[in-house]
């Protein structure tokens, strides 16, 4: 530890900081708010709390139609992104043959039912929506909001004739592999019977909302929703504000993840009161939206899109340090840690112990810069001032961007309550939320919780995938991931899954869902044209890509993860553990992952599938 910092002081003599304090703050934080039950704090789906999952609020209700029957060469479950792109690229392939499964009443995923007041992209809108080069639209903005993301989606639909594939307000219940016909048969709850070749799960990770198993949740008797929900029949207004209908209303929010961040400035410029129960405060930098310049949209060349993709990816994980074209919030940290790299490595050869240490003191002092905007932007209140301050690494939790979300607790009718010596709110009554000892009593409770990212397949997906022999997927995942490429099972011949886990992992999530749809459509294509009736992963494959996944995550993100506070990026402090290392994505990174994809393609020998 002395060699440490004498180190430290030698190469930064004029921190102005303690390193060390604020690994012991960090530390602090974190163990307060280890819960035993880690993700099994979340309620899973129940009868009592259906409606916060399955009632859709923008359609009156089920449009009528007779149940279909039909054969098919392929069935994508999901129509947000990830389904999209799986349509899309099918088609460019010239598979036609297929339908998409939605249980929505539009394109969209997320951003169907995202609505909430606010919602906003925080990845650059010309690395995140997809297919622009393609659809020829310009965002109108470099952080779109939801009603542009929602179009945007529709507008992918529409132009590569989708609408006529879709099948939407449509719930899968059952996945089931027919040996004898060597077919799936899709199981709907509308009685449909959609016997398909090939199945493409695109559920997508965020497509379950997250609700908090606060002991007497079923008790309250007043309005409540969730965010993925938001219900403006009772607020008024619609995604741009004027929520006038809360004028009178005592409003709870528990949660302060970037759906809150987003929505808690509108909320408390209407209500009467509201109620900020936070556990863990968010990292909060400037958003600073700008309108796209039109001259210099025009001016890219062919090909620009998945370039800023692949330049966003390589800056994130310090892989190019020579040009940022998205230069934001997210690349920042690693910008600084580039130069900081480049400039020592001029004069000298670095060790990996001073990597780490200028990539964790660069940390420290954007989350420094962080926690002093806090100070700033709340200078009436320093409790909450105190409490607003994040005490992790950067990218423990996804960061968050917005201009006027600090600022709201300075409000006379804005109080946060902070629940982290708790570990969260104590119980939910008949009349409010109990938190500190105090009963809170409200007109509504809103759920700015999220949606269930990182937990367990079977919590996520409705329906069971059953393979051969009756092998449920779950079971075949009960002890981890088990896939080659994170994309396809043993024992689940011509299926398919598009996630986020044992595969090239990004922020952008789209850019990933993307070339993820690109490699399903190849092999698809391929057994198609080369006559063939099956593939499935091989044992051995399957075996050698989880020992891969495991080992590589021990040197990526996973002990990085260890030491954060919890949240979903680390299941709620339990990276590490058991099934987690197995659910890793690959540490080196999407580009090496897409890269690696590309040479498996171009051999054209599809090594690791069994074929008949």
């Amino acid at each position: 530890m002395a060699g440490e910092r004498e180190r430290l002081h030698n190469l930064f003599p004029d921190l102005g900081f303690d390193p060390e304090a604020l690994r012991a703050k960090y530390a602090a934080e974190r163990n307060k708010r280890i819960r035993e039950d880690g993700e099994a704090q979340y309620i899973e789906a129940a009868a009592e709390f259906v409606h916060y999952a399955d009632d859709d609020p923008y359609v009156e209700e089920e449009s009528p139609r007779d149940a279909v029957n039909i054969d098919i060469e392929v069935a994508v479950i999901g129509a947000g992104f990830s389904g999209l792109m799986a349509g899309a690229r099918l088609k460019e392939r010239g598979v036609t043959d297929f339908r998409i499964i939605e249980s929505g009443a539009d394109f969209g995923g997320t951003w169907y039912w995202n609505r909430y007041p606010g919602a906003q992209c925080d990845i650059e809108s010309y690395c995140y929506l997809p297919l622009l080069e393609e659809t020829g639209y310009m965002p109108k903005e470099k952080y779109s909001y939801a009603p542009e993301i929602f179009a945007h989606t529709k507008r992918v639909g529409e132009y590569f004739g989708l609408y006529e594939n879709t099948l939407f307000q449509t719930r899968v219940t059952e996945v089931k592999w027919v040996e004898e016909h060597s077919h799936w048969l899709v199981s709907t709850h509308r009685g449909d019977e959609i016997r398909a070749r090939f199945v493409v799960q695109a559920t997508g990770p965020a497509n379950r909302p997250k609700l908090p198993g606060i002991p007497g949740i079923q008790d309250y008797k007043g309005h409540t929703f969730h965010t993925s929900r938001w219900d403006y029949d009772y607020t008024g207004g619609d995604h741009s504000g004027n929520l006038t209908n809360l004028a009178d209303k005592k409003i709870a929010v528990i949660g302060t993840g970037a759906t809150a961040i987003q929505a808690v400035p509108f909320l408390g410029a209407h209500a009467k009161e509201l109620y900020v129960f936070q556990r863990t405060p968010s990292s909060v930098d400037l958003r600073g939206n700008t309108q796209t310049d039109e001259e210099w949209y025009a001016s890219q060349e062919p090909g620009w899109q998945r370039a800023r993709r692949e330049n966003f990816a390589a800056v994130l994980l310090g892989q190019s340090f020579t040009e940022d074209l998205v230069a934001d919030g997210w690349t920042d940290i690693a910008r600084r840690i580039g130069i900081s790299l480049m400039s020592r490595s001029q004069d000298s050869n670095l060790d990996m112990e001073e990597i780490m240490l200028r990539a964790e003191v660069a940390d420290f002092q954007k989350m420094n810069e962080i926690r002093g905007r806090v100070d700033e932007d709340v200078p009436e209140d320093a409790r909450a001032a105190d409490a607003l301050k994040p005490w992790y690494r950067q990218f423990c939790k996804r960061p968050t961007f917005n201009d006027e979300y600090l600022a709201t607790f300075n409000r006379p009718n804005v109080e946060l309550i902070d629940v982290s010596d708790a570990k969260g709110v104590e119980r939910i009554t008949e009349k409010g939320v109990v938190a500190n000892g105090i009963e809170y009593e409200v007109d509504c409770i809103i759920y700015a919780t999220g949606f269930e990212i990182t937990t367990s397949a079977v919590r996520r997906v409705d329906f069971d995938t059953i393979g051969r022999n009756g092998e449920s997927l779950y079971d075949h995942w009960g002890e981890g991931y088990r896939t080659l490429h994170g994309l396809y099972s043993h024992g689940f011949p011509n299926w398919f899954t598009i996630g986020i886990n044992q595969n090239g992992l990004s922020p952008n999530m789209t850019a990933m869902f993307d070339d993820q749809a690109v490699h399903v459509s190849y092999i698809v294509n391929e057994i198609l044209s080369r006559n063939l009736r099956t593939f499935e992963v091989t044992e051995d494959a399957e075996d050698s890509w989880v020992q891969e996944i495991v080992a590589l995550a021990g040197t990526g993100a996973t002990a990085f993860l260890e030491e954060c506070t919890p949240g979903y990026y680390n299941r709620e402090g339990t990276t590490g553990e058991g099934a987690s290392m197995q659910n890793s994505p690959y540490a080196p990174g999407i580009n090496a992952f897409n890269s690696l994809l590309r040479s498996w393609r171009e051999k054209g020998d599809l090594e690791g599938l069994s074929l008949s």
